[in-house]
């Protein structure tokens, strides 16, 4: 009975990091889908760049989107991070 506890406990903290990883991965795509809304089809440099951010700086971006009118400006931006 020990072992089936542990598989369960082991089952649920699995689907609970996934869970969270693919939020992370959705709110990333609504990012992109903002950045390319704004400026354009972004090239895959910069959305490379975007993906590789953490959750807390993603949310970040997500506000600063409001005050950025340049692909150049987003750029500057990240690399200021």
């Amino acid at each position: 009975m020990q072992i089936v506890t542990s598989w369960m406990e082991e089952g649920i903290e699995k689907g609970i990091e996934r869970g969270i990883e693919r939020g992370i991965e959705r709110e990333k795509n609504l990012i992109i889908r903002l950045v390319n809304r704004k400026f354009g089809q972004i090239d895959l440099e910069l959305e490379t760049k975007i993906r590789s951010l953490n959750i807390e700086i993603i949310e970040t971006l997500g506000e600063a989107i409001f005050d950025l009118d340049t692909v150049e400006k987003l750029q500057t931006w990240l690399e200021n991070l």
